[in-house]
């Protein structure tokens, strides 16, 4: 049992060599359920955690992020704040409920041959090599060309759209104030872009998203022309990120367990598995933010309305309290409580269906033509806190594996 009198320990996540998966986080777990941080309180443990992440005393934090970076102005705090992220109430609601039907279980299941036939696709062009650079030649092309095919965007224009993603992402870094140029240049060329998108579909409408939103937006006004625009450049870099970052920290779980690695081959249907398993031991959101409405008294410790508080994803899902034997194991994801890596309450992230799907169809295939896998020195990696994941991810294997038909299974809800 934790002291509530006893001082909190400090961890400090605004520093980009601090790793929030180190055992001096786990040693600070078995102190306390919290900690001191950087930027405001961290929860550590897992029953604290969902139960604040559901709790309506707090809303998303995220609206300060800028601010609490030294971003006091300029169009990247003017975007953020209008971001879905960062929206409550209301607006928020509104906004979700139009966006929701493009991300349903139905829609996102119906895409499934379309994610195999890319992911093969990218895999028959390295795959007789034996070696390849994971980032460059699978995670990114297959997380933007899916993000294309989800907007109704030209599959080929892939790389420019990842361009403008991979600098937009780095808003969700600890570097956002020395990144600030490379980010703000990045929204301007993907705004530009998005209204080329919205001015062409209201002229040539199509059955995409863009369209159904646009449509929505003309017909009874409940989403203005500016909302249309900000939601999209969202879309666009936070659906690709996610998976991008998430496949390498994937790849990354499995080579340090190959008798996973083999296992997941050998039963493709286990994908959905992999990816709850993954996600609940080594997330790309290493922590989720939320910010006190009101004064708010949390087991024992005192937090006054505006204090920020970040729910740590891999402590909270590794927490031997709350997961029986919270080591790395495929065969167990049924019987975990639900891992945190996609937030929770109303704030739950809208795109989970799509992450969910594409990564459990992309995991299986990688270890089925990708044998006796390993890491082809240390690649270049993101802080570990934060958002994080790979930049560059060489990894050797044993080429020219058979292909094997993959038998999916319905993704984890």
């Amino acid at each position: 049992m934790s002291d509530p009198a006893a001082p909190a320990p400090f961890l400090d996540l605004a520093d980009p060599a601090f790793d929030v998966t180190s055992p001096q986080v786990h040693r600070t777990r078995d102190q306390q359920w919290y900690a001191e941080t950087s930027y405001g309180h961290a929860v550590l443990r897992y029953a604290e955690a969902s139960a604040l992440l559901t709790d309506r005393r707090f809303r998303q934090g995220n609206a300060r992020w800028p601010e609490q970076n030294g971003v006091h102005e300029g169009p990247f705090l003017r975007w953020w704040q209008e971001v879905l992220l960062s929206l409550e109430g209301a607006d928020h609601a509104r906004l979700r409920r139009l966006l929701m039907p493009a991300f349903r279980r139905k829609a996102i299941e119906a895409m499934q041959p379309e994610f195999q036939r890319i992911a093969t696709e990218l895999l028959d062009a390295f795959a007789d090599r034996g070696e390849v650079e994971l980032i460059a030649e699978f995670a990114e092309p297959y997380s933007a060309r899916i993000l294309c095919l989800l907007l109704g965007l030209p599959e080929e224009e892939w790389q420019q759209v990842a361009h403008w993603a991979d600098d937009l992402g780095k808003s969700f870094g600890i570097r956002v104030k020395e990144d600030l140029p490379r980010i703000e240049a990045a929204l301007a060329g993907l705004t530009e872009y998005v209204e080329r998108v919205v001015d062409d579909r209201a002229a040539h409408p199509r059955d995409d998203l863009v369209t159904t939103l646009l449509q929505a937006q003309e017909s009874d006004g409940r989403l203005t022309r500016d909302e249309l625009i900000v939601s999209l450049v969202f879309l666009a870099f936070a659906g690709m990120e996610t998976t991008r970052n998430q496949v390498g920290l994937a790849i990354q779980t499995f080579l340090r367990h190959p008798d996973q690695w083999r296992l997941l081959a050998e039963r493709p249907e286990l994908g959905s598995a992999a990816v709850e398993e993954v996600m609940r031991v080594n997330p790309t959101v290493t922590w989720v933010t939320r910010e006190a409405v009101e004064d708010v008294d949390l087991h024992g410790l005192h937090l006054p309305a505006g204090s920020i508080v970040q729910v740590l994803s891999h402590a909270a899902g590794t927490d031997p309290s709350a997961v029986e034997e919270p080591g790395f194991d495929i065969t167990r994801a049924a019987g975990r409580p639900p891992h945190l890596g996609f937030g929770g309450g109303v704030h739950h992230c809208l795109g989970h269906f799509v992450a969910r799907t594409d990564m459990a169809v992309a995991l299986p295939l990688l270890a089925q033509r990708m044998p006796e896998a390993v890491a082809d020195g240390p690649g270049e990696w993101l802080p570990v806190s934060g958002n994080t994941g790979a930049l560059r991810f060489p990894i050797r294997f044993r080429a020219g594996a058979p292909i094997r038909p993959v038998v999916g299974d319905e993704p984890t809800p």
